[in-house]
Parts: C-alpha cells; sequence; structure tokens
C-alpha cells in the first residue's frame, strides 16, 4: 500500500511535466494538507486516480497523516513543496531537459 502512495506521488510530477503545466500537482498538494477538507472530499477529488479499492484506501490513510499535523508542520510542508518543485524546474532547465 506504502508503494502505491510513492508511485502515485512520483507519477505526478510526471504527468505535470509533459506538457500539461504543473497546475495538477499544485491543487493535489493544496487539497492533501487542506485541513478543512474531509478524506471523503479528498478521495472525491481524486477520483480520476483512484483506480481500485487499494489505492482509494491508501489515499485515505495518506490525506488522514496530514489531517493529524499541525498548521505549522503543514505550512512548513507546503514550502518545501515549492522548493522541490523549483530546484526540479531549475535542474531540468540548466541540464537542458526540461520543458519549458
Amino acid at each position: 500500500m506504502k508503494l502505491v502512495t510513492v508511485l502515485t506521488l512520483l507519477a505526478l510530477p510526471l504527468y505535470c511535466y509533459a506538457g500539461s503545466g504543473c497546475q495538477l500537482l499544485e491543487d493535489v498538494v493544496e487539497k492533501t494538507i487542506n485541513p478543512e477538507l474531509s478524506t471523503t472530499e479528498y478521495l472525491a477529488a481524486l477520483q480520476e486516480f483512484i483506480s481500485d479499492e487499494a489505492t482509494a484506501k491508501a489515499g485515505e490513510e495518506f490525506k488522514q497523516c496530514f489531517l493529524n499535523q499541525s498548521n505549522e508542520t503543514l505550512t512548513n510542508f507546503r514550502k518545501m513543496m515549492v522548493i522541490s518543485v523549483f530546484s526540479y524546474v531549475l535542474l531540468n532547465h540548466w541540464t537542458g531537459t526540461s520543458r519549458l
């Protein structure tokens, strides 16, 4: 189940850099760390990525992990995501593999 979560998270940046931009990744991260969004609402928002019951269960557990965090931790996670995506874009730009 953890592998499914990891693979899903790895697939999102690839999906974003395949020409659609990164708004999808930003939306998913924002929904994941939004403490006002319930687990049910979260799963409904990500329904297009959920293919079976095991993935739904992994998504439910993943969201619950973030619901258990403090607002300070969620803010720090948001900042970390911005830094990591920005670093990824810059690295690809400098190495000539960027799609920008």
